[in-house]
């Protein structure tokens, strides 16, 4: 039996999931259910951290690379305010053509990338 295959990675802040839709989320479960439904499907890794230090922004998640994403020097990608069908639905095509590193941003997501080479919430790096 050979390795088994790799798949991006996906860190959900457990502080700020679901905040983007609030009481409106018609989904039960929320967003969180969504994002364990893609763990479950195979989809990505789900990984639920406890604070990503981006307190002022909603449903942060940082998609990471799959090992062979990695290899093509794929970056973990920050995104906010992914919540809903529609951007779920976005990330997880994304994901599922490879992510980072295997596949660009679709455009539906470029606009919620969160530039970190400022470090957390638009702080300058030293």
């Amino acid at each position: 039996m050979g390795p088994r295959p790799s798949k991006p990675g996906l860190t959900a802040c457990s502080l700020c999931v679901g905040e983007t839709l609030g009481d409106a989320d018609e989904r039960e479960g929320g967003q969180l259910a969504r994002l364990r439904e893609l763990d479950s499907l195979g989809v990505a890794r789900l990984t639920l951290a406890d604070c990503l230090d981006e307190c002022n922004r909603g449903d942060v998640i940082v998609a990471r690379s799959a090992r062979s994403g990695r290899r093509r020097s794929g970056r973990p990608v920050w995104l906010e305010r992914v919540a809903g069908d529609e951007l779920t639905g976005a990330l997880a095509n994304w994901l599922d053509q490879g992510g980072p590193g295997g596949a660009p941003v679709p455009a539906t997501l470029e606009p919620l990338v969160i530039d970190r080479s400022k470090g957390p919430a638009g702080q300058v790096s030293p």
